[in-house]
């Protein structure tokens, strides 16, 4: 076997620009890492491209909120340095999770794309050891196994291989079945992968670096918040992203509280997309995989506890509680965000017209329907019958205390 290493020459500034979450960025854009924030936003809203790159970060959190899978309009050049950094610091003083998680996943998906269209694969070896991997480098590729589906035999070519201690590091997060160390090749101590699997764990070193954003020190972050907004330019880009998420929050943030002890409040507010799954699981029925993940990523989105999600599939002809608890466990801890409504009717697993669903067919809002807002997450509908059944659980008990004190003072 060819265990020759490439020594690698210092990184080149393209390729920074391509990828700025590199750790170079901080040796090449020297000048530029070790300046406060605030005196980098300033230098930023004070430059010449400063409109240019307020709308790059404002497509970012755009496309993030819309569930892109790419940044549109994606340009490489020498602002793509200070795209990243203001994005990272927009994320520091949001400091919402939900926001954090999207940008992170979009972000490290654009660099997955952008790195799976190199040209240059000794650009991918640069990569890494810019991210100080100890990786080897293979030029042709090595053979490392076979592939065998049916009759068919593929030998298997890589070239790379990781270090182990690396590939579980930047796997650590990943909890497919194949990416476990003991179903790769391991040959004195490095573990041979595949180009797109390589690239894959760099995308999740990617999504890592914008999740480090958060802080609890909300004394710090509102003082920083304030003097930012000082600067214009600043003020006005966070109140376009604010506004942005204002209108789209309802999607994603789910903030609220269900009695999952109580069978009848569950039944009383699900909408009828979850009650046809549950029913069909109720009666034993197979599940196709779509309404496992919906099901499953609802349920733990409600925080319905692991043992009671995995039960509710004890029914089903192919049940495995191990194999069950595991993947529940896994989506937990992704943390997935349930499928949306555009999405469930495109699946065919929106049951608004079965179930004659009102809420569903004729939105929310306004007495006139031209004026009615539509549905949009199902999420948002357990949130809404929610807080329209405590409304109603209030006027009831107040207008039975009035009641009472109008009895009594006619008893008087």
């Amino acid at each position: 076997m060819n265990n020759e290493v490439i020594n690698a020459l210092s990184i080149s500034n393209e390729l920074i620009n391509r990828y700025p979450w590199l750790p170079s960025l901080k040796k090449i854009y020297e000048d530029i890492g070790e300046k406060p924030p605030a005196e980098f936003i300033s230098e930023i809203f004070s430059n010449i491209d400063s409109v240019q790159i307020a709308n790059r970060v404002l497509k970012i959190f755009e496309a993030a909120f819309n569930n892109m899978e790419e940044i549109p309009d994606y340009t490489v050049d020498n602002l793509n340095v200070h795209v990243y950094l203001l994005l990272k610091i927009i994320l520091y003083a949001l400091n919402n999770k939900v926001i954090t998680n999207r940008a992170a996943n979009l972000y490290s998906k654009n660099a997955y794309n952008d790195m799976e269209k190199e040209n240059s694969i000794s650009n991918i070896y640069d990569i890494c050891h810019d991210l100080d991997l100890k990786i080897n480098f293979y030029d042709p590729p090595e053979p490392f196994g076979l592939k065998i589906i049916k009759n068919n035999r593929e030998k298997l070519r890589a070239n790379f291989s990781i270090h182990y201690i690396d590939y579980l590091k930047l796997a650590s997060n990943l909890r497919d079945e194949h990416r476990k160390l003991t179903n790769n090749v391991l040959i004195s101590g490095h573990v041979f992968v595949q180009n797109k699997d390589l690239i894959r764990l760099i995308q999740e070193y990617v999504r890592n670096k914008f999740l480090s954003e958060e802080t609890e020190d909300n004394a710090s972050l509102k003082a920083f918040i304030k003097e930012a907004s000082k600067i214009q330019g600043f003020k006005d880009l966070y109140d376009k992203i604010l506004s942005l998420w204002e209108k789209r929050k309802e999607e994603f943030d789910f903030t609220f509280k269900l009695d999952i002890s109580s069978k009848e409040e569950m039944v009383l507010l699900l909408p009828p997309c979850v009650i046809e799954v549950l029913k069909k699981a109720e009666e034993g029925q197979n599940l196709v995989h779509h309404e496992r993940l919906y099901i499953v990523w609802l349920l733990l989105a409600l925080e319905y506890p692991v043992e009671h999600v995995v039960n509710i599939f004890s029914t089903l002809p192919d049940f495995d509680r191990d194999k069950t608890t595991y993947q529940v466990e896994y989506a937990k801890r992704k943390n997935y965000t349930p499928y949306q409504c555009s999405t469930l009717k495109s699946l065919g697993l929106c049951m608004a017209n079965k179930y004659k669903d009102e809420l569903c067919l004729t939105g929310y809002g306004s007495k006139d329907p031209s004026e009615r807002k539509k549905l949009k997450h199902p999420l948002f509908y357990i949130q809404l019958k929610k807080y329209r059944s405590e409304k109603l659980e209030e006027y009831q008990k107040s207008r039975a205390k009035r009641e009472l004190e109008e009895s009594e003072k006619r008893n008087e």
